[in-house]
């Protein structure tokens, strides 16, 4: 297939592109770098890869790259609470603007498979599973930016939302702000954390199978299509402290403690049912075990924090 993948250069996008690079699709790339980095430089040697150094608010551009893609991937997008927080206008443009502009352009064959949050579900009833009936009550701008982003997608039919735990892993276009990367950053380098507001549970789910849900939602998509799926380990929904206990395991000297005084930005709290995904045959080949491991490795080449996104 042709696929077009905005931001394809991004955490998810790195991975994502080699991994269907090599399962012999066409793949273009629209991005505009703008962190900086150079995650694909080893997919340009593949004739079946294009890259296009551009703006997804740029209809031109958007609308010469839809003409040829049998399937759309939209990552393109200013990822997380803070980002969006420090930035609420362009964060308005990039998130929501641009994929009603996608939409506009787009021919109803044309598949879309896009990347939601599970954040939407923002503060979850203590000991229930968020599905995806669950009404969604996003506590941030960017949450209510990615729920009106599927909302705008599901309409337009054809297409498919992956509502994504919190990531987690290495990627050729590395970030450190995500919290399992961050505190196993902190578990290697300072050797302590402390934490606020401990018991907030959430999601996780390895980059490497966001990619792979990618890959099954294509192979799969006239079953799964016009419906939201959460996508997590359904083994991995833990709060902070027990995020540090696993990491305490691989890192013996990690130390953590909880402060009395002060409160977490963040507020989200709920756990996830990924049984729907589940049924459909998709099942995450990483676990946060094997993350931790994998991060812990990366963190003796990393040694700057120079790979977030705000």
């Amino acid at each position: 297939m042709k696929i077009l993948i905005t931001g394809g250069a991004g955490y998810i996008g790195s991975v994502m592109t080699p991994m269907l690079l090599s399962q012999g699709h066409q793949v273009t790339v629209l991005d505009n770098f703008m962190y900086g980095q150079t995650p694909l430089l080893d997919c340009c040697h593949d004739p079946k890869f294009e890259i296009v150094r551009g703006d997804v608010r740029d209809k031109n551009c958007v609308e010469k790259l839809l003409a040829d893609a049998d399937a759309i991937f939209p990552l393109a997008c200013l990822t997380g609470a803070p980002l969006c927080a420090k930035d609420p206008q362009t964060a308005q443009a990039v998130l929501l603007d641009a994929i009603k502009l996608m939409l506009t352009l787009r021919r109803p064959q044309q598949k879309i498979i896009f990347p939601t949050t599970n954040s939407g579900y923002g503060i979850g009833e203590k000991g229930k599973y968020c599905t995806e009936e669950t009404p969604l009550r996003p506590v941030s701008l960017y949450g209510k930016l990615k729920v009106d982003a599927e909302t705008a997608i599901l309409d337009s039919g054809n297409a498919i939302t992956l509502r994504l735990a919190t990531a987690f892993g290495v990627s050729p276009r590395m970030r450190l702000d995500l919290l399992v990367n961050d505190f196993v950053y902190r578990a290697v380098n300072d050797r302590f954390v402390v934490l606020f507001e401990a018991h907030f549970k959430r999601n996780f789910i390895h980059v490497r199978d966001v990619a792979n849900a990618f890959v099954h939602g294509l192979a799969h998509f006239d079953t799964m299509k016009n419906q939201a799926y959460n996508v997590g380990l359904s083994d991995a929904n833990l709060n902070k402290e027990e995020l540090c206990a696993e990491i305490k395991k691989q890192v013996p000297e990690f130390y953590y403690v909880e402060s009395k005084i002060g409160e977490d930005p963040d507020k989200r709290d709920y756990i996830v049912s990924n049984e729907k995904i589940e049924k459909t045959g998709f099942k995450p080949a990483v676990s946060l075990t094997g993350g931790i491991k994998e991060l812990v490795k990366a963190y003796r080449i990393l040694k700057r924090n120079q790979y977030a996104n705000v």
